[in-house]
């Protein structure tokens, strides 16, 4: 049976509890974190707990834990045979009477699991992919679980038949419902700056690496969605799915239809990269 850390234990993931009073369920006030892990090997740990301490902060919460504090939590969970990714969430934990207010002593619920990586079956084809308005919150820099708005943009573009919502604001592309946004313009890969309205991925950054590693043109800066509906190449990317090419957008086929060779090359220059760190 799988085993789950919550609070200091491991536990049977049928017998991991935690309060109705958490303020998790309550009120989403919380955050969250996930890492991939590829033959054991956790990536880029060191980036993603950069990125949890910044969502803590964000929320007004620290949790005392270095990167190797949090690796030997981690470690046990992890199987050296598969692809696998940790799913870290940290709320604010059980107050004795639900409000609004932050609580004067409160202990975090710190809990973690791990789930095996599932290959994207359509990845080599291509995916389709519905631009929407961004109707979420305005700090999607922190990596909240209060993932609502989130959810319903994704359920819109899967209820169309697409993978994945282009989410875009005051004509502008932000990011995907659940990863972040690159497009092929004129030979250039471009990608939305970071800011508080996307998620700083941490493959995002890797790409940008690769990119910069490999002589291939980048930049961060705004897209437009007609430059966006117009480029030669779109892409999707995420911790656990990598990097996904779009090749139909609202319906319109992207290019020729087909995944770029930019697309191509930096895929292969991640498959490579990954292999170098086991």
């Amino acid at each position: 049976m799988q085993k789950v850390f919550l609070n200091g234990d491991y536990l049977p993931i049928d017998e991991a509890k935690v309060s109705v009073l958490d303020r998790g369920f309550l009120f989403g006030d919380g955050i969250y974190e996930v890492i991939p892990a590829y033959a054991g090997r956790l990536f880029r740990l060191a980036d993603h707990i950069q990125r949890l301490n910044n969502s803590l902060a964000g929320i007004r919460m620290s949790i005392d834990n270095s990167v190797s504090d949090w690796e030997a939590i981690f470690n046990p969970l992890l199987e050296s045979s598969k692809d696998q990714y940790i799913y870290l969430q940290i709320t604010r934990g059980y107050a004795p009477k639900r409000d609004h207010g932050f609580p004067e002593k409160v202990i975090p619920t710190i809990f973690a699991m791990c789930s095996e990586i599932v290959p994207f079956a359509g990845k080599f084809n291509g995916i389709k992919a519905l631009t929407l308005d961004d109707t979420r919150w305005q700090l999607c820099n922190i990596k909240a679980i209060t993932l609502l708005g989130n959810i319903l943009l994704r359920q819109q573009a899967l209820d169309q038949g697409c993978a994945e919502a282009i989410l875009v604001k005051n004509g502008y592309v932000i990011e995907g419902a659940a990863s972040n946004v690159f497009a092929v313009i004129e030979g250039e890969l471009i990608t939305p700056p970071k800011s508080n309205e996307i998620l700083p991925g941490i493959t995002r950054d890797v790409i940008l690496e690769l990119a910069a590693a490999n002589n291939i043109p980048y930049r961060e800066d705004i897209i437009a969605l007609e430059a966006l509906k117009s480029a030669s190449e779109v892409w999707v990317a995420s911790s656990t799915r990598e990097i996904l090419p779009i090749v139909e957008l609202d319906g319109e086929v992207i290019a020729d239809g087909k995944p770029g060779e930019v697309w191509l090359k930096i895929d292969q220059l991640l498959q490579a990269y990954k292999k170098s760190l086991l």
